[in-house]
């Protein structure tokens, strides 16, 4: 296939732009320095007592209660995603359930500059919602990706998407951090409503740029077989089938597997980052955010570093070799207590993120066979991401909870991407064995 238009690279990328503010200023950043602000108790010293909740009659860890409201928000997806993406191949009108995802991700992040302390159910069923919107339109935005982009390219346009990504993430972020940190140039005296009008502006943000993309991108195509069984049940009977190719793809399987196991840290990591430096370093909510803000600048360029090595060394060596970082990076995190080593993490961080989500996309879209079911094999993609976030982030709130010390949960991450790596090289040597393998990888 050719590549298709700059025109429509560009607005696909665009939708990058849109939605990753959400993922920085509401996953990573803002929202978690607020969530944690309003859900620690402290005396009349201003000391703090502790970070307990109390939510459906329950008391919580506060940070393990977020993990687990993640953690729902991505199972929804992972059960609902593969009757939507069904439909959309069949009818080919993935576009349209794009947009009612990107609309309710959008619309509820608008809705969480209602959330204050004495509103505890409306941020969790806020934050929820959001999740749902970003992860339901990302399957169809990533199913996109085979359509536009010829096999050569998908390093590329994968790359470019996530540079979007990033430097529209950075431009919001930016203009948040301002009111957030001085809200007097804009006569603010409630503490809480920069954050809260930044969680506003997220919604704003996201829904206006990705306008952009839904008027470039052509009308995706339906798939050439008939659908006649129930909606219901069609969509996971179509990941049966992708299952069934895969089965007989070895450099696929293992690829999978190891994309679901290191995927649990890769995530986790983004989710948990700043609760773990407010709650187990003490650092500010300022400081935090500028260390995430750095993690999404070097992040950046970490994506065209790793796509610029992927064309020398091949996809699979190159992620191999980030993996190894992220185990070292877990590993000293698990040790560090000082804000300076918190942001030597960051800067770490912010070169392999980028980098291996990027790789990891282009990487299966490359090795995935051709078929005009996209949607469907994205969703199988997309599906063993959000199963293996729901158990890296439930892993990760439910050992803290039982220990009371987040440093415990690091341990498991440090597992899930030996794991990876381990199951990563199976692939790399089989891609070896089998010829037929692309050579690109």
């Amino acid at each position: 296939m050719q590549t298709a238009s700059k025109k429509v690279i560009n607005g696909w990328a665009m939708y990058d732009w849109a939605n990753s503010a959400y993922n920085l200023v509401i996953t990573s950043t803002i929202f978690p320095a607020y969530y944690n602000a309003i859900t620690t108790t402290k005396d009349a010293a201003g000391n703090i007592i502790n970070h307990k909740v109390q939510f459906l009659g329950k008391e919580f860890e506060s940070a393990s209660l977020y993990n687990y409201a993640i953690s729902f928000a991505y199972l929804v997806i992972a059960l609902i995603s593969p009757i939507l993406s069904s439909i959309a191949d069949y009818k080919g009108n993935k576009k349209i359930f794009m947009q009612f995802f990107c609309y309710l991700g959008s619309l509820a992040c608008c809705s969480l500059f209602w959330f204050q302390k004495t509103t505890l159910s409306l941020g969790i069923a806020g934050a929820i919602l959001a999740a749902i919107g970003y992860c339901g339109s990302l399957v169809f935005y990533n199913s996109y990706l085979p359509e536009i982009a010829d096999d050569n390219d998908r390093d590329r346009v994968s790359a470019k998407g996530f540079a979007y990504g990033y430097i529209g993430s950075v431009i919001l972020q930016v203009i948040c951090f301002l009111f957030v940190l001085k809200p007097e140039w804009l006569g603010i005296k409630d503490e809480s409503f920069p954050p809260r009008l930044s969680f506003l502006l997220v919604g704003v943000w996201w829904i206006s740029f990705s306008q952009i993309t839904f008027t470039r991108l052509p009308k995706s195509r339906a798939a050439l077989q008939n659908n006649n069984n129930n909606i219901f049940t069609n969509g996971f009977n179509e990941l049966k089938k992708v299952w069934q190719q895969v089965k007989h793809m070895p450099v696929l399987k293992r690829y999978l597997f190891a994309f679901f196991f290191y995927s649990m840290g890769v995530q986790t990591v983004m989710i948990a980052a700043a609760l773990f430096g407010s709650q187990v370093l003490g650092l500010p909510a300022t400081k935090l955010i500028i260390s995430i803000l750095l993690i999404q600048i070097i992040a950046i360029a970490g994506a065209y570093i790793m796509a610029k090595l992927s064309e020398r060394f091949g996809n699979l060596i190159v992620l191999m070799f980030v993996i190894v970082i992220w185990i070292g990076i877990c590993i000293w995190a698990y040790f560090i207590t000082t804000e300076m080593q918190f942001y030597i993490i960051a800067v770490l961080v912010g070169l392999v993120m980028g980098g291996i989500q990027s790789l990891s996309r282009s990487t299966y879209a490359k090795i995935m066979p051709e078929t005009r079911d996209t949607a469907s094999f994205f969703s199988f993609y997309d599906v063993t991401e959000k199963v293996a976030i729901v158990i890296g982030v439930f892993s990760f709130g439910f050992i803290h909870e039982l220990t009371g010390n987040m440093r415990d949960s690091i341990i498991a991450l440090v597992v899930f991407f030996i794991a990876g790596l381990f199951v990563l090289f199976l692939a790399f040597q089989k891609q070896k064995f089998f010829k037929s393998s692309s050579p690109a990888l």
